[in-house]
């Protein structure tokens, strides 16, 4: 649902900035993965799982932080490429 929605709002983006296409797409996924990424606290903070060995606390995670920044990069990519 998400990927659905920033899809459409890419789509608008698009229609609206004369930027490549792939730029633009990167921009966004990167710009809206650092914006919301701090949301991540209250995923830790009401998650049910929370405190089960194995699940670190996700804003503190460096390591969940870059692999996020890998998915958003390459969903960017893939918009501007099939866009």
């Amino acid at each position: 649902m998400n990927g659905a929605v920033f899809g459409l709002v890419y789509c608008e983006a698009r229609r609206r900035w004369p930027q490549r296409p792939r730029r633009l797409a990167m921009s966004m996924a990167l710009g809206e993965h650092v914006a919301l990424y701090p949301l991540s606290y209250f995923v830790d903070r009401f998650h049910p799982r929370r405190g089960t060995r194995g699940i670190p606390p996700l804003l503190e995670n460096p390591r969940a932080f870059a692999q996020a920044t890998w998915r958003h990069t390459i969903f960017g990519l893939v918009l501007g490429r099939l866009a």
